[in-house]
């Protein structure tokens, strides 16, 4: 079972947003008698998702060099050339993990959606390959379309992915 430490500014109602599950179920799992009682570091359960530490695969996306590149079981398997969120709209840092899937979502976000745990964020394909390699999305990480088919179709639910500077 997934496991998240709360961080600051967080809220039961904030986490439960970002994994998309709902309030009630966050709460049950996790036996809090009070909802409003959450600390700095406390760990939660997520459930419905998978250890990360036990799947075989990881992500590590760099922000500076905009590349994507994975892992597994800690080998360097491949790194694809990525874009990232402009000025103003930062690609958050942190340690997510792979939430779910949604092939052709349609738009600007391509043949695959990947949605991060953090709520509005994803890695996604794009219906403009010339943008990958800059700074240019809302903060979503955006790959080529075939890039991201060939991620989706490799890597698990529940998949850690970490941003870095």
């Amino acid at each position: 079972m997934h496991k998240h430490i709360v961080k600051p500014g967080e809220t039961l109602f904030s986490i439960a947003e970002d994994y998309r599950i709902a309030f009630n179920t966050l709460l049950q799992a996790n036996q809090l008698a009070d909802p409003n009682t959450l600390y700095v570091g406390q760990t939660l359960v997520i459930p419905g998702l998978p250890a990360p530490d036990q799947l075989p695969y990881s992500i590590s996306v760099s922000l500076l060099n905009r590349t994507l590149t994975l892992f597994q079981h800690g080998a360097e398997v491949k790194t694809y050339p990525i874009a990232v969120g402009r000025m103003l709209n930062e690609t958050p840092t942190g340690d997510y993990v792979i939430i779910n899937k949604a092939p052709n979502p349609g738009g600007p976000f391509g043949a695959m959606w990947m949605s991060l745990s953090k709520k509005h964020y994803g890695i996604h394909g794009t219906n403009d390959p010339s943008s990958i390699g800059k700074a240019v999305s809302k903060g979503c990480i955006r790959m080529f379309n075939e890039d991201v088919i060939e991620l989706s179709q490799m890597i698990p639910i529940g998949t850690k992915v970490l941003i870095r500077p």
